[in-house]
């Protein structure tokens, strides 16, 4: 599903990618571990065309996506859930749903919600309230729902339980693998809160200074504790 061949990327004249290689087969679950300050957000970002590479290449469903828009790779199948959520604070939850939906022949924008919403029973009650008004945890499943209502085959999420109470990152989890095992919704998720990684992936990464340095199964991420300061199961 998705190849990613010796990419370069950063800011300006600041590289912070520097020979990135990893696969991601149909449905499959990748974990991204590493120190702050090692590349794993813009790994996310050169993935959905936010960051632009200065050499390599990115193929995704068998076509290259190198030079596409973020638009374009959204359009291909490729949703992005960034790090401090980016909702639209005076948009109501319902309406920031409704800017995630990409137009269907099989699928109206209600229908669309509809299941989202059934997915998370608890946007139910709050699709009247301003995404500003939420609480950081519903913002982060409104952030997820929305991506999700365009119906990607590939999800990237940047740190979705950072400040997250315990009970709403165990819902996050419980849908991401219902969707992973059901719909076979492919995932690389940059994370480190480690019981979150170990349950949900089937590989994880590991990230030093721009580039994949090793991987490792997801039931040995306790052994590399020393790694990156990692944030424990509790």
């Amino acid at each position: 599903m998705l190849q990613v061949e010796n990419v370069h990327a950063g800011y300006g004249r600041i590289p912070v990618l520097t020979g990135i290689n990893f696969t991601l087969t149909d449905g499959q679950v990748i974990g991204v571990l590493g120190h702050n300050g090692m590349g794993k957000t813009t790994l996310l970002k050169t993935l959905v065309g936010q960051t632009s590479l200065t050499s390599g290449a990115i193929r995704f469903d068998d076509a290259d996506i190198t030079h596409k828009s973020s638009f374009l790779r959204a359009r291909a199948g490729i949703g992005y859930v960034p790090q401090g959520r980016a909702i639209f604070p005076k948009l109501s939850a319902l309406d920031n749903l409704r800017m995630g939906f990409v137009p269907s022949r099989d699928l109206s924008e209600e229908e669309a919600i509809k299941g989202i919403v059934t997915e998370f029973p608890r946007l139910a009650s709050i699709l009247d309230r301003a995404g500003g008004a939420l609480s950081g945890g519903e913002q982060q499943i409104l952030a997820l729902a929305r991506c999700l209502c365009g119906r990607p085959k590939l999800l990237l999420l940047d740190e979705p339980t950072e400040g997250i109470q315990p009970s709403i990152v165990d819902e996050i989890l419980q849908v991401l693998i219902r969707l992973h095992l059901e719909r076979g919704l492919a995932i690389v998720v940059v994370e480190q809160h480690l019981d979150f990684i170990r349950r949900l992936s089937d590989r994880v990464l590991l990230i030093e200074k721009g580039a994949i340095t090793g991987e490792i199964s997801p039931d040995k991420v306790d052994e590399v504790q020393e790694y990156g300061g990692y944030v424990s199961a509790g």
